[in-house]
């Protein structure tokens, strides 16, 4: 196994747009503030944060990324913009250089790792460090010098893409719901509808019009709203709405933060829609919600 390994650090950019036409992944290991790192469109990469947010710049979004936290990205050009100190790692390449590690089952069969963000599993997490760690061994040949990882390198890369594989199962259950004729087809039904639930999940303060969201899938209001209900059994309204009353319950259970600025977090035009949305859901007020854990260690006492 071949794999480019780069170390960039404070102020450094890497640019690897100019490798987008050559079949190999490339592992990125980053430190410090103002990193910057462009990867082209239709590349798949692995992102983990290992101390510090991440800031991470696509098309028509930006976000952070947390430390921990793993984001699988395939969805057009990426690129860094860490201000503040950030240690992190990437693994990335075009589809040709992943496609023997994506490999399952004794016929071969090519997976897809679909765009996903959430907390890394700690076997990820250590499988991405320890390649790295091997990768960084033959670092005197030079940065982005090709390093032989051999047979051991090989084995963690696909064991890291079984993992992953494995715990998108669900995702792959929702495929024979989208509209395509081939699974290919189908693939890019559902990457377009991913795209829409990374625009509702990364933008909660926001109440995202339905023609904006249209637009990032490349489809009609009315055409997105039937594909997004049969693939997920919600519309995209009711998607962002649960993830809003979700956000809404921890920040009135799991922080200090008045419901005026709860209320101005979340997008509500006023606080009293928001205390009418939150008992709507919840069958309670803000005040009886925070006073729920007192009132469970008394019934236990």
């Amino acid at each position: 196994m071949n794999l480019q390994h780069h170390r960039i650090h404070f102020a450094e950019h890497l640019d690897l747009s100019q490798s987008a036409a050559r079949p190999a992944l490339h592992l990125v290991r980053a430190s410090g503030r103002a990193v910057q790192l462009d990867l082209p469109a239709g590349w798949l990469s692995l992102w983990l944060p290992l101390r510090g947010p991440l800031r991470l710049e696509a098309a028509d979004s930006m976000w952070e990324l947390e430390p921990g936290h793993l984001q699988i990205w395939r969805d057009g050009r990426l690129r860094t913009s860490a201000r503040l100190p950030c240690w992190w790692l990437c693994l990335c390449g075009p589809d040709t250089a992943w496609r023997g590690y994506l490999q399952t089952g004794a016929d071969n069969t090519t997976e897809e790792l679909f765009p996903w963000e959430g907390p890394a599993p700690r076997d990820a997490q250590r499988l991405m460090v320890r390649l790295a760690r091997l990768a960084a061994q033959p670092a005197e040949t030079g940065v982005g010098a090709p390093s032989a990882l051999g047979a051991n390198g090989d084995a963690l890369l696909r064991t890291l893409c079984a993992l992953l594989i494995d715990q998108q199962r669900d995702l792959q259950t929702r495929l024979p719901r989208c509209s395509g004729r081939t699974q290919r087809r189908r693939q890019q039904t559902l990457l377009r509808l991913l795209r829409v639930q990374h625009l509702i999940r990364r933008h909660p303060e926001i109440r995202l019009d339905l023609n904006r969201l249209a637009r990032s899938a490349n489809y009609s209001p009315c055409h997105l709203i039937r594909i997004y209900r049969e693939v997920f059994d919600e519309t995209p309204t009711e998607f962002a709405s649960r993830l809003r009353s979700d956000r809404a319950w921890r920040m009135v259970r799991e922080t200090r933060m008045p419901v005026c600025e709860i209320t101005e977090a979340l997008g509500f035009e006023s606080q009293s829609a928001f205390c009418r949305a939150f008992k709507n859901s919840f069958g309670l007020t803000a005040t009886q919600a925070r006073r729920l854990d007192r009132q469970l260690a008394r019934a236990a006492a």
